[in-house]
């Protein structure tokens, strides 16, 4: 049965290390949240160790900078594993070719030139045209801030009738960046799979970041077991389903993406509203609070 707490420190004892979302949880794309950058401090200081687990689709060295460029303080977490991290060996490795059509921005180009050293002596991924490529890499819309899905359907329907698979490097379907909801690379990938292509995934809720995560806790700190994690995050379909289908206790925040699901006020989200829509989505998280605190 999901149980509300108020603040992370209700539960902290029982976790050592929690793989916490970014987006939604600690910042909303433009600032930090206060309580959530306190409650991963405190929860730091008592020994826990905080991974930031995000679906960016750039490396974490990329979201290293981005956090400090926001503000973010370097002592609310220990270490940080992306979508992008966990989808990189796919690339170079050929998963959908070396001659590729990409679909992103600018912001997103350290996914395929910000390697780890034994990555680099792969052959070199190329930028080609749509009809003369091997596959698809997509990590998000060219300008996420006045695109939509529906401005790529040739491009897809296009990609799909070459029979080309499509890299997904994000595959969260929106974030809120301020105010303002913004498409990603997963809601061109959602779309890609309706008209019959195929995707291959790498962030949450699929197994290789969790994965990856798992390994690098291994090779820095000593074992760590299932149940001494908790995954956190906003996103029903990523975090919370992802948290799931590893075996892992999850915290869901109410007051993210999904909070017009549960009342009119983020801050008090309705149980009973929450409790019916969690049983149709098939969802149960461990436990729930409206913020990151």
């Amino acid at each position: 049965m999901t149980e509300m707490i108020s603040a992370l420190s209700e539960i902290s004892g029982r976790y050592r290390a929690v793989f916490c979302d970014l987006w939604g949880c600690l910042h909303n794309g433009k600032t930090p949240f206060p309580a959530a950058v306190a409650a991963l401090q405190a929860y730091r200081a008592q020994g826990g160790i905080v991974v930031l687990m995000t679906n960016a689709p750039r490396p974490k060295g990329s979201v290293a900078a981005q956090l400090e460029r926001i503000g973010a303080p370097r002592d609310c977490y220990d270490l940080i594993v992306s979508s992008g991290d966990a989808a990189q060996y796919a690339l170079v490795s050929g998963a959908v070719g070396h001659r590729v059509y990409f679909i992103g921005s600018d912001k997103d180009m350290p996914f395929f030139t910000d390697l780890p050293p034994e990555m680099r002596d792969h052959p070199p991924i190329s930028f080609v045209p749509l009809a003369e490529a091997e596959g698809i890499v997509c990590t998000g819309l060219r300008d996420d801030l006045t695109e939509t899905p529906e401005d790529y359907r040739a491009e897809l329907l296009e990609g799909k009738t070459r029979g080309l698979t499509m890299l997904c490097a994000n595959p969260d379907i929106v974030v809120d960046m301020g105010d303002k909801r913004v498409y990603c690379a997963g809601a061109l990938a959602e779309d890609y799979v309706r008209r019959g292509g195929e995707v291959l995934y790498f962030g949450k809720p699929h197994p290789p970041i969790y994965d990856l995560a798992r390994r690098i806790l291994g090779t820095q700190y000593e074992r760590i077991s299932n149940e001494e994690i908790l995954c956190i995050g906003d996103g029903p379909w990523t975090d919370i389903l992802g948290g799931q289908n590893e075996g892992l206790d999850t915290l869901f925040i109410t007051g993210g993406i999904a909070a017009p699901h549960f009342g009119p006020d983020p801050t008090r989200p309705d149980p009973a509203l929450m409790q019916t829509w969690l049983a149709q989505e098939r969802l149960a998280p461990t436990w729930v609070m409206p913020h990151l605190a």
